[in-house]
């Protein structure tokens, strides 16, 4: 702590005048506190915003996967298609509250295998690809670190379910 006295004053006088750097400590604590709130509140909020998107993020994931299996529940079946398969999909995905359920792209193959004990089955896999985007990352990022890219580009998030054919 830094006391700026008057030339010739001792620290044991007491009275008016005795110490100048009161109110310059008190106005310089308060810079310093408002800098320093500068600089953490930005990484602090990078912080919350970052666990609130991959928390999005694996929800998203959550709900794709759980689509390919019901698009492999369908797929199973004997006298389904693959539209079938893909409106199912669809569907799960809107039901989950996913905004671009229309642009995924649904793949079925029913010619795969599946190994069961010393023999092989046929099955129908189902490939689910979904675009996912950051909302809010990007311009939080751009607080922290000018220019910054992170979380502007959309990536896909893609699942897979596999599951034995049905007697046909």
């Amino acid at each position: 702590m830094l006391l700026l006295m008057r030339p010739g004053v001792s620290s044991g006088r007491t009275g008016p005048g005795r110490c100048l750097g009161s109110r310059f400590r008190l106005s310089n604590e308060r810079g310093q506190a408002l800098l320093e709130t500068a600089i953490t509140l930005p990484i602090i909020l990078f912080i919350a915003v970052s666990i609130f998107e991959f928390g999005r993020g694996y929800h998203t994931l959550q709900v794709v996967t759980n689509a390919a299996r019901e698009g492999a529940r369908i797929a199973v079946l004997p006298s389904t298609t693959p539209a079938d398969v893909q409106s199912r999909v669809v569907n799960y995905l809107r039901d989950g509250q996913l905004a671009n359920a229309g642009s995924t792209t649904v793949t079925v193959n029913r010619t795969a295998t599946v190994s069961i004990g010393t023999g092989t089955a046929s099955a129908s896999t189902v490939t689910v690809s979904y675009p996912f985007a950051f909302m809010v990352i990007n311009p939080v990022a751009n607080l922290v670190v000018r220019g910054s890219t992170l979380g502007s580009a959309p990536f896909t998030i893609n699942a897979r379910a596999q599951m034995r054919n049905e007697a046909q």
